[in-house]
C-alpha cells in the first residue's frame, strides 16, 4: 500500500503468461488440469517461444500408478479452455517443489526446463 492508500500487485502478474499478446493465467491451467483423474499436482508456466514471445508449460506429477501422455494432457485442455491457453508442451515429474506455504516454486521448475533445453543443444 502506498501513501494515498492504492494497493499494488507485486508478485502474481509476473506469472501471467503473454503468448501472441494475449494474457494467459497459469491458475486458470492449473485448476483444469488438477481435475483429470491422472493428475496429483500440476504447476504451469511460460517458457521463451521465438515466435509467441512465451508459450504455456505444464509440469504434472502423476498419482501413483496412472498413465497418460503429452498429447492426453493437450487434449483435455481443449474440452475446457480456449485454444491459445492450452499447454504447448507437458513435462512429466515426480513431484511439484513446492515452499513451506505450500507455493509452487515455479522459478525452480523454469530452471530445471533451462537446464534440459541447454543439455539437448550439447
Amino acid at each position: 500500500m502506498d501513501e494515498e492508500g492504492f494497493f499494488y500487485i507485486v508478485d502474481r502478474k509476473k506469472e501471467m503468461i503473454v503468448s501472441g499478446g494475449e494474457n494467459i493465467y497459469p491458475r486458470e491451467i492449473e485448476e483444469v488440469l488438477i481435475t483429470h483423474p491422472a493428475i496429483a499436482d500440476v504447476a504451469v508456466v511460460g517458457i521463451p517461444d521465438p515466435d509467441w514471445g512465451e508459450s504455456v508449460k505444464a509440469f504434472v506429477a502423476l498419482k501413483e500408478g496412472e498413465m497418460i501422455n503429452e498429447q492426453g494432457v493437450i487434449d483435455f485442455c481443449k474440452k475446457y479452455l480456449a485454444s491459445y491457453k492450452k499447454p504447448k508442451t507437458v513435462a512429466f515429474i515426480s513431484s511439484i517443489p513446492r515452499n513451506p506455504s505450500g507455493k509452487a516454486l515455479k522459478r525452480l521448475l523454469r530452471e530445471k526446463y533451462d537446464r534440459l533445453l541447454i543439455e539437448k543443444r550439447r
